[in-house]
């Protein structure tokens, strides 16, 4: 499996992959919120960075998942689901209890494939993309309003 061949290191340098974060992110400003008080990780198959990911300690309790996002290239390939079973481990070694993600609330695709990875759907930002974004976003013809709220309990598998 692709999975096993991936080399995942955290970024110490701020260095960070834009292009790759953008492809979950819509705008530089937002990642910018968060991305200095997060644990960036990158994802790389055979020296190619393919994917990052951000965690957040929300709480001493909850840790957030603020960005994942794999390369066009490598989509559909399964890195999405070994990602979030390498960030539950991750989780899981931190003491954190709750692992929690925020997708749009048009983004039934996302919704989905949390779902099919153990997420329970448990809450809403009410119009997280209408107030902290300056444009209009808009995901399979619809306007982004909501950030829909997914959860997994650590304590759970």
């Amino acid at each position: 499996m692709l999975g096993e061949s991936l080399q995942i290191t955290e970024i110490k340098d701020k260095a960070y992959p834009m292009s790759l974060l953008l492809l979950a992110d819509e705008t530089v400003e937002a990642i910018g919120r968060y991305i200095d008080d997060s644990r960036v990780y990158s994802v790389c198959y055979q020296q190619e960075e393919m994917a990052v990911f951000c965690l957040y300690p929300l709480t001493a309790d909850t840790l957030e998942i603020k960005n994942i996002a794999v390369a066009e290239a490598f989509q559909n390939k399964q890195i999405g689901s070994f990602l979030l079973d390498y960030i539950k481990v991750l989780a899981k070694e931190q003491n954190y209890k709750t692992l929690i993600v925020g997708t749009g609330d048009t983004g039934d695709a996302q919704i989905r494939f949390y779902q099919r990875n153990g997420f329970v759907l448990f809450d809403k930002r009410k119009n997280f993309f209408i107030d902290y974004y300056p444009e209009p976003i808009f995901e399979n013809g619809r306007q982004l309003v909501d950030m829909v709220l997914l959860k997994w309990e650590v304590d759970q598998d």
